[in-house]
């Protein structure tokens, strides 16, 4: 008897390729975008398991968006100054993504901060990329009396 394939097995297998490559080609502040990306995408899907009541899905996104933040932290250079920032920032986040696996009936208000703050630092990033490669930053518009 014949063994059914998977029509979509070698389009899934070209995109792994084309990600790969991607990564194994990146800059490392590109790489780092991409982390940043990775655990704004990962936080997202464990807030949607914590919605559905889905412990499996929450507590495996979780731990991918610990592992994310742990790695950022882990391979900071602390050579320069900002970067003792960034390490205070992350142990913020990983105490608040603890507190998210710990005390069930607060994750939900966890996560959402945690999605807000990388959020922020992603930008933040992105605009240093855009500095650190001669491109101005977008313009920001200040009203008068604000």
């Amino acid at each position: 008897m014949p063994v059914a394939r998977n029509p979509y097995a070698r389009q899934s297998n070209m995109m792994n390729q084309y990600q790969n490559t991607k990564i194994q080609q990146a800059k490392p502040e590109e790489l780092t975008l991409m982390l940043y990306d990775g655990a704004i995408k990962f936080c997202n899907i464990a807030i949607m398991g914590l919605e559905k009541e889905d412990e499996k899905k929450f507590t495996t996104y979780l731990l991918k968006v610990e592992n994310i933040i742990d790695y950022l932290n882990n391979t900071l250079d602390m050579k320069y100054p900002v970067a003792k920032d960034f390490e205070n920032v992350y142990n913020y986040l990983m105490k608040r993504l603890v507190e998210a696996d710990l005390h069930r009936e607060q994750s939900l208000e966890i996560m959402n901060e945690v999605n807000k703050h990388i959020h922020t630092m992603r930008d933040t990033w992105m605009e240093a990329i855009k500095i650190s490669r001669g491109q101005a930053p977008a313009p920001q518009t200040v009203q008068a009396g604000a």
